[in-house]
């Protein structure tokens, strides 16, 4: 489980997750933002379908990748949050150029 740490509070952002709209941290990572979310995974593998999640959350191992303004492989740990920011899971490979 990821749970935030008490801290002062912080200017709020709207964004959607899934289609679900919710209020943010303004500062925080996409990554972050979906974990404190309850999020369970941020997308599938193209092989077999199985979930995956952040992992490092420095950008290293791209476990994270997320569609983010409909642009699909978006490391989600480097991306921070902004006003109407779209986040979806990612399927597979997403949106591979031909």
């Amino acid at each position: 489980m990821f749970k935030r740490l008490d801290t002062p509070a912080q200017n709020r952002v709207n964004v959607t997750i899934n289609g679900q709209p919710v209020q943010v941290s303004e500062g925080d990572t996409v990554a972050a933002a979906v974990l404190v979310h309850g999020l369970p995974s941020t997308r599938t593998t193209p092989v077999s379908g199985a979930p995956r999640a952040p992992f490092c959350l420095m950008g290293v191992c791209f476990e994270c990748l997320m569609v983010i303004d409909g642009k699909a492989n978006q490391r989600a740990c480097m991306k921070l949050v902004r006003e109407g920011m779209r986040i979806e899971c990612q399927q597979g490979t997403g949106d591979l150029p031909p």
